[in-house]
C-alpha cells in the first residue's frame, strides 16, 4: 500500500514538474515570437518597421527620407562654413547608398549655376559614368529653384524629397520667383519625377539652415 501510495506520489509530482516545464517552454518560445513579431527591426536601408506575426498588421515607419535628409542639411551647414556658397545641400541617392553629397559651390567656382542640386548632378554622372539618373533620388535641404529642378527634370532622377520649402531660403534675401515659378504647373506632374516635401523632424532641421546661417553667409 505504502509503495502504491509512493508510486502514485511520484507519478503525480513527475507528472506536474514535466507540465509546468512544458508550460515554461511554451511561455518562453511565446516572448520569444513575440520579441520577434512585434520589435522594432532596423534593415540596412534605414527603414524602421514594427513587424507583426499576423497579415494586414504591419506598421511601417520610414526613417530612410530623414536619414538622406539630413546628410542634405549637413553639407548645406558645410558650405556656409567653407564660404563655398549659399546654405544648401544635396544628395544622390542609388540602391539605398549616397553616390555623393554636394553643397552649393557659386562662391568657390564663382559660378552663378553651381548650385547644390546642380553639382550632385554633375558628380553623380561623373561617378555612375552615365548621363541619366533614372534608377536615382535626390534628397535637397530646400525646394529647388527652376534652374535646379530643370536639371534635376533633365537627369531623369525618380524622385525627388526636399526640406525646406523656398519660403524659407526668401526669408534671408535669396530671389523671391523661385517660390512660385513651377508650383502648380504641368512639370510638377511629370510621370517619371515623385517630388516629396519632407515632414517633421526633417522638415525642421532643414527651415533651420537658413535661420543660424544667415548672419554668416551675409558676411560674403
Amino acid at each position: 500500500m505504502f509503495f502504491l501510495s509512493s508510486f502514485y506520489w511520484f507519478h503525480c509530482s513527475f507528472s506536474c514538474s514535466f507540465i509546468d516545464i512544458l508550460i515554461e517552454i511554451f511561455e518562453y518560445q511565446s516572448y520569444f515570437c513575440y520579441m520577434f513579431f512585434f520589435s522594432v527591426l532596423e534593415s540596412k536601408d534605414g527603414a524602421i518597421a514594427v513587424a507583426s506575426a499576423f497579415p494586414g498588421h504591419t506598421e511601417a515607419v520610414e526613417d530612410r527620407d530623414h536619414k538622406f535628409l539630413s546628410k542634405a542639411v549637413e553639407e548645406a551647414y558645410k558650405g556656409v562654413d567653407c564660404g563655398d556658397g549659399g546654405p544648401f545641400g544635396a544628395v544622390v541617392v542609388h540602391n539605398n547608398e549616397i553616390v555623393v553629397s554636394c553643397h552649393n559651390m557659386v562662391l568657390k567656382h564663382r559660378d552663378p549655376t553651381a548650385h547644390a542640386e546642380v553639382t550632385a548632378i554633375r558628380e553623380a554622372c561623373k561617378k555612375l559614368k552615365k548621363i541619366e539618373l533614372s534608377d536615382c533620388e535626390m534628397y535637397a535641404s530646400c525646394e529647388p529653384c527652376p534652374m535646379c529642378f530643370g536639371a534635376i527634370y533633365l537627369s531623369r532622377v525618380k524622385k525627388l524629397v526636399y526640406g525646406a520649402k523656398a519660403e524659407a531660403a526668401i526669408a534671408i534675401g535669396f530671389d523671391d520667383f523661385i517660390a512660385d515659378a513651377l508650383r502648380g504647373t504641368a512639370i510638377y506632374q511629370k510621370a517619371h519625377l515623385e517630388i516629396v516635401r519632407a515632414d517633421g523632424n526633417g522638415a525642421v532641421i532643414a527651415e533651420q539652415v537658413f535661420e543660424k546661417t544667415k548672419e554668416k553667409f551675409r558676411m560674403y
